[in-house]
């Protein structure tokens, strides 16, 4: 019986070993990325297809764009996947990427009850349809999470010319409790909720509160068309050149960061800027909508 006993402990120490080996030789890109690009869908169908082809894993963390751009400052990931073009131009500048890439576009849209009670539907611009909201002081629900969507909101307010105030949020992120500085409309603590929240989450809770929100085409049209049930909030507002919304991806700098796998980040750049890479991303649809447009075809 003893003798049993051992071989079996000394089987189980080698499968043991040829599954660490196995797991020692996989290739595992670690990924910042903003909740859009998960909550859309979209990486459900981008990275198997960039797995399948170039074998290389990827793990994906999924925050607001200010959380992801802060994991690559910290030289916690590879490779950062956001939106939000004037703060990953920064992040390039300050040495912590190598280079910008345009990878891909959809846009802003405001969505909200179908009632309209603000009357936004035929605003001449997103400045007058926040305008209108805040003369009204119909429900508006803001991610207030230092997101890319929120980056957008906030200067979506400031061109307005709607009066401001300063507002100073609080969230926990990873366990740790981290403090946004935004800009909210003054006097409206009774209309204008911050909840430090993802996009999905966010128009969710429009959604049930029958209020305004500022979403990105693409997960809107994920809680709209692939949800079940779907949400009732309708597009309000569109087509404004201020609500263009360009993806960027950043390979994380390894002078800065020597232990960074450059070389995977690379590989994912490559194929996500190569004809195939693109083809995925403009096949995506729901419902026969696209949710996102190549900007790297070659």
């Amino acid at each position: 019986m003893r003798k049993i006993v051992l071989v079996l402990a000394g089987l189980l120490a080698i499968a043991s070993l040829c599954s660490s080996a196995v797991s020692a030789g996989d290739k595992v890109l670690k990924m910042s990325t903003t909740t859009s690009t998960e909550a859309s869908g979209l990486l459900n169908v981008l990275l198997p297809a960039f797995e399948k082809d170039e074998g290389i894993k990827v793990k994906v963390i999924a925050k607001g764009t200010g959380a992801a751009i802060r994991d690559g400052m910290d030289g916690n990931v590879d490779v950062i996947f956001v939106h939000a073009k004037d703060r990953e131009m920064e992040f390039v500048e300050k040495g912590y990427g190598t280079r910008r890439y345009a990878v891909m576009h959809n846009d802003f849209i405001i969505i909200g009850p179908a009632a309209d009670p603000a009357h936004i539907r035929g605003s001449k611009d997103s400045a007058e349809a926040l305008r209108k909201i805040a003369s009204a002081k119909a429900p508006f629900i803001s991610r207030g999470d230092d997101s890319g969507t929120h980056t957008k909101e906030q200067e979506m307010w400031a061109s307005s010319g709607v009066p401001l105030a300063d507002n100073v949020l609080t969230s926990v992120k990873d366990g740790k409790e981290v403090k946004v500085s935004a800009r909210k409309p003054a006097e409206s603590d009774l209309w204008y909720f911050s909840i430090g929240q993802g996009m999905g989450k966010t128009i969710t809770y429009a959604d049930e509160k029958q209020a305004y929100a500022l979403s990105d085409r693409g997960t809107y049209i994920s809680y709209k068309f692939g949800k079940k049930p779907p949400v009732d909030s309708e597009i309000l507002y569109e087509g404004d050149a201020l609500l263009a919304n360009p993806y960027g991806i950043i390979p994380v700098s390894p002078q800065k960061f020597p232990d960074i796998q450059y070389d995977l980040a690379m590989k994912f750049v490559n194929w996500l800027l190569s004809a195939r890479g693109q083809a995925v991303i403009a096949g995506y649809q729901l419902e026969g909508k696209q949710l996102f447009f190549p900007d790297a075809v070659r």
